[in-house]
């Protein structure tokens, strides 16, 4: 948590966000140390009586917790990489935790899949291009011509592999429109972003940690209001976003398409830098040539865009 407080409405008194995992997360800043049973019970993976269980026979047979988990067939070798990968603090989730999410937050639930290697591919392209905290280049707003174009899959995918790299993210979905992102990870929406923008609940009441991928947290859009864009051009939203990219090394920002008003435009610009995206064969191009026009006449930093096609995800220049 940055030093650096607001007091106001959204922050009306001194908050505690926790940005380490220690508190929600199966995982900690030592979670090198942590054993892999210990692990595997806090994913619900296995029981703690299944856990008793293994090791009685691994005291017995002088084997690894793994390999009696195995032999006892409560777990799988996915399921030791699962825990590995905790260990060096490369979080995910398994199938077999029984957890539930959208199976589209392939980052989370396919980790070394080709899909997620392109993901990771764009990660380390907008590093280059834009990301860097101490310039001031921690917000990026996710944009698209009209809707169906993935936007909402890329963002939500996009702050999971940043936070599996240990960048302390948010994922804001200010999408007041048609919003997804408590949808993908299935969040309660009773508060979020619109709450904020109407003054209707504080920063800490609306945030989400999301249990699997610690250094990950979530605003959801909040109820859908009458007037979205009266609410954005209110002033909390410049606090807000000033808050957000003091206290996170990464924020990304849903936006509704810009087909259905200028709500993205107006994100984007508070945001300092957009990038755009499109779909194969589906994305008309008049339309995504006016989007770029209009970022452009508004000055608003084209990062890059992303060709989406669902399995294949390209960075375009």
């Amino acid at each position: 948590m940055s030093q650096e407080e607001f007091h106001s409405s959204l922050f009306p008194s001194e908050i505690d966000i926790d940005l380490s995992g220690e508190r929600d997360g199966p995982v900690s800043r030592n979670s090198t140390k942590r054993s892999i049973g210990a692990i595997l019970v806090d994913a619900g993976v296995i029981s703690k009586d299944d856990a008793m269980r293994v090791i009685a026979l691994q005291r017995e047979k002088k084997i690894r917790f793994g390999e009696a988990a195995i032999q006892l067939g409560l777990i799988s070798e996915g399921d030791i990489r699962y825990a590995l990968s905790y260990q060096y603090e490369y979080a995910y989730l398994p199938r077999s935790s029984g957890k539930v999410t959208n199976p589209e937050l392939v980052a989370a639930y396919m980790p070394f899949s080709h899909e997620v290697d392109q993901l990771r591919a764009i990660r380390s392209q907008l590093k280059l291009r834009w990301f860097d905290k101490s310039a001031g280049h921690a917000m990026l707003a996710i944009v698209g011509a009209d809707r169906a174009e993935g936007g909402s899959y890329l963002a939500a995918n996009l702050a999971i592999v940043f936070a599996q790299m240990g960048e302390s993210t948010l994922l804001i979905d200010a999408d007041m429109r048609s919003p997804r992102q408590h949808t993908l990870f299935q969040l309660n929406n009773q508060l979020g972003f619109s709450s904020l923008l109407a003054g209707r609940s504080d920063v800490a009441s609306a945030l989400h940690t999301i249990q699997f991928i610690p250094k990950l947290q979530v605003l959801t859009a909040g109820p859908i209001p009458p007037n979205p864009l009266e609410l954005l051009n209110r002033d909390n939203l410049t606090e807000l976003f000033e808050w957000a990219g003091r206290t996170y090394d990464i924020v990304l920002i849903d936006t509704s398409s810009a087909s259905v008003g200028a709500d993205a435009m107006i994100v984007a610009a508070k945001a300092g830098a957009a990038m755009t995206v499109a779909r194969a064969n589906q994305t008309k191009l008049s339309a995504y040539q006016e989007l770029i026009a209009e970022l452009k006449r508004s000055s608003i930093n084209i990062v890059g865009s992303v060709l989406n096609d669902p399995p294949l995800i390209d960075v375009v220049g």
